[in-house]
């Protein structure tokens, strides 16, 4: 399958290489970063960075959507990770998003997540989205909102407490893009 690279102004969302594994690993071993990332919020190695990496590309195979590479297009930066995601048992399919913390502030994860959003709601024609976001995390919380999400409900969710937000498609026509 040809995973579809976009563009945004600042952004290119792209399908993860190979050569990605220095900046991931990286990323997802910033433990500010991994709390909110990853089950139980611990830093992961480097093999599970690559098996991350592998799940990301997989993900793509199986259900025809994923999570994208994120990079200044000015620069060819490695800024973090999102897109879509939906896996067994999950409560909807997830638009999520994950920056290095260097990124963090720059309005990048709003401008690409909008890309992955409208990207759900165009091409592969849904008619919901969520978002599953930790409790603390009030910056994805603000970029959810910045998405038109709104808050729906508490979950745990393999043992942590998540809220969940969210997006239909009549509220998504109605955004002002």
């Amino acid at each position: 399958m040809e995973i579809p690279t976009l563009e945004t102004e600042r952004l290119i969302l792209r399908p993860f290489k190979a050569d990605d594994i220095d900046a991931y690993a990286a990323m997802v071993e910033d433990t500010e970063v991994s709390k909110f990332i990853s089950l139980g919020g611990k830093p992961m190695d480097r093999l599970e960075a690559w098996r991350s990496m592998s799940a990301i590309i997989g993900h793509w195979h199986l259900r025809g959507f994923g999570q994208w590479v994120v990079e200044e297009k000015d620069t060819g930066t490695f800024v973090g990770r999102l897109g879509l995601y939906y896996p067994e048992t999950w409560p909807g399919p997830e638009l999520g998003y994950a920056l290095a913390q260097e990124h963090w502030g720059k309005g990048y994860a709003t401008e690409g997540a909008t890309a992955a959003r409208d990207y759900a709601f165009e091409v592969l024609g849904w008619d919901d989205i969520i978002s599953i976001i930790s409790p603390v995390n009030t910056r994805s919380q603000a970029v959810a909102k910045r998405l038109g999400e709104s808050y729906r409900e508490d979950l745990n969710l393999k043992g942590m407490a998540v809220h969940v937000y969210g997006l239909t498609r009549a509220d998504w026509e109605k955004l002002d893009r």
